[in-house]
């Protein structure tokens, strides 16, 4: 079984920006992380690690975020 290859801490950055993007979103359209969640059909475990930077968002994932929150896919990935 192939191991997966560590993200480089320049990736990493990137992907802690997006999160930092997303949670100024959701806060200013006042949604909770579970609500969010809910609306995506995703378990707030895994929203918050997307947020927090931890996890990789598929881009089906960042598309339905973006549509939960209402605000452009742009604006978390610019």
């Amino acid at each position: 079984m192939p191991r997966s290859v560590p993200s480089p801490a320049w990736v990493i950055a990137r992907r802690r920006a997006i999160g930092a993007r997303i949670r100024a979103a959701r806060l200013a359209a006042e949604y909770t992380q579970e609500q969010v969640a809910l609306r995506i059909e995703m378990d707030r475990a895994t929203y918050n690690r997307i947020e927090q930077g931890h996890a990789s968002a598929l881009i089906d994932s960042l598309i339905r975020i973006a549509d939960a929150i209402g605000v452009p896919l742009s604006e978390l990935v610019e």
